[in-house]
């Protein structure tokens, strides 16, 4: 995949997304939404940045069955059951994106939900890829 980010600068300078990917590749990967289940299907982890982690990490696990990286995100949905704790836990977050995903950020939303399918889930991931 071929992916320009679009930053424009009569926008807000981004931080840990781009305001917009061109994304040129032969396959499209739908990647459904991903929350911090361990293998057995449990919830792992109590804190935010640990249902992160394990969410990011499974997101890219079926990425790269699918045969992409994290270069190929064009789009990541973040849905948290509370974006105040995700704001004040940005950095953090940030922190762990970085280093399981590297700097080419996809374009990104984060929106608050009441609830996600387990109960004990605080955030899950979705999004779309192109790859070459």
């Amino acid at each position: 995949m071929t992916a320009e980010r679009v930053n424009p600068p009569a926008l807000s300078p981004p931080t840990g997304f781009s305001h917009a990917v061109v994304a040129t590749g032969t396959r499209v990967v739908f990647l459904a939404g991903q929350t911090a289940l361990d293998t057995d299907g449990k919830i792992t982890g109590d804190t935010l940045r640990a249902q992160f982690e394990q969410a990011l990490t499974n997101l890219l696990t079926a990425l790269r069955a699918a045969g992409g990286t994290p270069a190929d995100l064009a789009r990541v949905t973040v849905y948290a059951t509370d974006v105040a704790a995700y704001r004040t836990h940005a950095a953090d977050l940030g922190r762990t994106w970085r280093e399981l995903a590297g700097r080419d950020y996809p374009a990104m939303a984060v929106v608050e939900v009441v609830r996600l399918w387990d109960e004990r889930a605080l955030v899950e991931l979705d999004g779309f890829a192109v790859l070459p």
